[in-house]
């Protein structure tokens, strides 16, 4: 009688465990995409660009830092936590306004927080996070140049980094406007710049943020003057794959609570009004109406 009750035993302990791996089962085969890849590899790697100050750039040390970079290795922590990863490899592959969108699709990279605007053409080849920064258009001169506004760079070199949907623009304005420009397209923000400082293009056309980060390493700040009326509004979000609704659900839940709980304000503050390095350059580009009703009610809404 006592083998007989062993045996049930036996059997019950087998069926409870077998339950209970079927319980678990559907949390394992539920991850799929980019998480489902993470997981497989304990890898997860990062887009980082070596030169969009204050968002993502180096500190001449290998190390990259900024504004977004924070974001992102915020996002890194939760997946870890989601994942049960807290060993979690990751890697840091850097790239350009050129070839980020590639990188993406090809499973290169698995997010990317920098400087990289939420355009509707884009979001047919990627998804984005909710928005992480608003800003406007605008070019940055020598103040002997007496440039005003768009209409004054009729007949002139003009930089805008390649890649970029400013650059796309600016060669739009030319062509529609017959405005007879020259437009440069230097691989990096910095070269761009410097066309401006050498006296080879008149004026750099970027997001106004970028604008304010490379007049401040300049040598002489004051020589340059940021103007132009903002001819369109734009947004930076992080760069994910499309399609992958788990991701972007878990990235979007991380900028939501940093944006909402006060935390973003706090990074902004950190990277925009305030010294950083590798130099203690400080931006002075206070927090606007725009970007304070962002924190309060995060979106992913493309602005063109």
């Amino acid at each position: 009688m006592r083998n007989i009750f062993l045996a049930g035993g036996v059997a019950l302990v087998s069926m409870v465990l077998s339950c209970g791996a079927q319980a678990q089962a559907p949390t394992q085969t539920a991850l799929t995409g980019t998480l489902k890849k993470i997981q497989d590899t304990n890898v997860m790697t990062l887009g980082v660009r070596d030169a969009s100050f204050p968002f993502s750039y180096s500190d001449n040390n290998g190390k990259t830092i900024g504004y977004s970079q924070e974001i992102a290795l915020k996002i890194v922590d939760e997946v870890k936590r989601r994942l049960n990863r807290p060993n979690l490899e990751v890697k840091f592959v850097p790239i350009t306004s050129q070839n980020r969108i590639p990188l993406m699709q090809n499973g290169t990279i698995d997010l990317e927080c920098g400087s990289t605007t939420n355009t509707f053409d884009r979001e047919k080849q990627v998804a984005f996070s909710d928005s992480i920064f608003l800003y406007g258009v605008r070019m940055v001169s020598k103040i002997t140049s007496n440039i005003k506004d768009f209409p004054d760079l009729a007949g002139k070199t003009v930089a805008s980094t390649a890649g970029t949907s400013d650059e796309k623009w600016i060669r739009k304005l030319n062509e529609d406007h017959k405005m007879n420009m020259r437009v440069i397209s230097p691989k990096e923000h910095s070269e761009a710049f410097m066309d401006v400082v050498s006296g080879r293009a008149a004026a750099f056309v970027m997001d106004e943020p970028l604008l304010y980060g490379e007049r401040a390493k300049a040598e002489r700040p004051d020589e340059y003057v940021i103007t132009g009326t903002p001819a369109i509004k734009e947004n930076y979000a992080c760069m994910l794959r499309k399609d992958d609704v788990p991701f972007k659900q878990l990235v979007d839940s991380v900028v939501s609570r940093l944006q909402t709980s006060g935390e973003a304000e706090k990074l902004y503050t950190k990277w925009f009004t305030k010294p950083v390095p590798p130099n203690n350059v400080n931006m002075n580009y206070p927090l606007s109406a725009e970007m304070k009703e962002l924190f309060a009610h995060p979106n992913d809404k493309a602005l063109d």
